[in-house]
C-alpha cells in the first residue's frame, strides 16, 4: 500500500517545546493530521497550538511518560495506515513528503522508512555505501524522524511498537531491532530531507536539570538496550569503560569543585546503577514550573 496525506497521520512528543514547535508544525504540509502529546499535560499549550493550526489535535499526559510511551500513546489515538515520528526540533524540507510518497510506491516491502538528514555530518543511519538517489535498506535509522507502516506492523503477533522501559534514548535502536528479527524492512529515502537542531526540543531556561537528566537516561538505556538484546554479561563488558571513565571524572571534579560537572557524571553513575540493579528508568528533569 502507498502511502498519500489522506492515510498519514504525524505524531510529535513535545516537552517544554512550546519555541520550536510552531516551525515543525509549519514545515507540515497543512492536509497531514498532526497529533501532538504534550508529556508537560500544558493545557494552556493545547488551547494554543489547536486554536492555530486545524491539522493538530494536542493530547496532554497526565505525566511526563517519556518518548516511547508517548509515541505509542499518538499510535493509539491514529486510524491511519501510517505515522511518522518526529521530534519537535525537526523541520522538513520542501517536497520531503512527496519523495516519502514517491517511494512508498516503488517499494513493495518496509516496516519502517526514514526521510534523510541535510547535516551530512551527522547522519540519521549508518550505511557503508548509501544511494544518494533511490531508497536503500539500512539497520537501524535515529529516531527524531522515522515513518511506520502501522497496518502492516498491526499484523505481527504480539508486536509491541515502542518498548516504554525506555524514557529517554535507545526506543528507536530496540524498535529497529525488534523489526529486524521479524523480517520487517526499513529503508532511507535519500530524496526526502529533514533539518534537526539536535538537543534543542526543550526549551534552553530548562538546560542544566535536562542535561542531568539526559546523562542519567543515557546510561540507563545503554545498559538495559544491551542487556535486553545481548544478555547482563554482554551489557556489563559494554558499559564497563562508560562506568570506569564516570566514576574517574566524577572524583575529578569533586576534587577540583566544578559542581555542574560533577553532577554530570554523578548522574550517568546513578542511571548506570539503576539499570544494572534492575530499577526502572524513574528519573525525571525536576523544573521550577512543573
Amino acid at each position: 500500500m502507498s502511502i498519500s496525506r489522506q492515510n498519514l497521520s504525524v505524531i510529535i512528543v513535545s516537552f517544554k517545546s512550546d519555541k520550536v514547535i510552531h516551525d515543525c508544525i509549519r514545515s507540515i504540509d497543512s492536509e497531514i493530521e498532526i497529533i501532538v502529546i504534550d508529556n508537560s499535560n500544558n493545557k494552556d499549550f493545547k488551547e494554543i497550538i489547536e486554536k492555530k493550526y486545524e491539522n493538530v489535535r494536542c493530547i496532554l499526559s497526565e505525566q511526563n511518560i517519556g518518548m516511547g510511551a508517548g509515541n505509542n500513546l499518538g499510535i493509539k489515538n491514529t486510524n491511519k495506515d501510517f505515522a511518522l515520528i518526529l521530534n519537535p526540533d525537526v523541520t522538513l524540507e520542501i517536497n520531503a513528503f512527496e519523495e516519502i510518497i514517491k517511494a512508498s510506491n516503488t517499494i513493495d516491502n518496509f516496516g519502517l522508512m526514514a526521510p534523510i538528514s541535510s547535516n551530512l555530518e551527522y547522519p540519521n543511519y549508518k550505511a557503508d555505501n548509501p544511494d544518494t538517489i533511490n531508497p536503500f535498506k539500512v539497520k537501524s535509522i535515529d529516531g527524531y524522524a522515522m515513518l511506520l507502516n502501522l497496518k502492516k506492523l498491526r499484523q505481527i503477533k504480539d508486536f509491541n511498537f515502542f518498548d516504554e522501559n525506555f524514557f529517554l534514548y535507545l526506543e528507536n535502536d530496540d524498535l529497529c531491532k525488534r523489526l529486524e528479527k521479524n523480517n520487517q524492512n526499513i529503508y532511507i529515502v535519500p530524496k526526502s530531507k529533514i533539518n534537526h537542531l539536535g538537543g534543542e526540543a526543550v526549551d534552553s531556561k530548562y538546560e542544566s536539570e535536562i542535561e542531568f537528566s539526559r546523562n542519567w537516561h543515557w546510561m540507563w538505556s545503554k545498559f538495559y538496550f544491551n542487556k535486553k538484546h545481548y544478555g547482563f554479561f554482554i551489557a556489563t563488558i559494554k558499559v564497563l569503560n562508560n562506568l570506569i571513565s564516570a566514576q574517574f571524572k566524577f572524583f575529578y571534579y569533586l576534587i577540583f569543585f566544578n559542581s555542574y560537572k560533577r553532577k554530570i557524571y554523578q548522574m550517568r553513575l546513578s542511571g548506570l546503577f539503576n539499570s544494572m540493579i534492575g530499577k526502572k528508568s524513574f528519573y525525571r528533569p525536576k523544573l521550577d514550573d512543573q
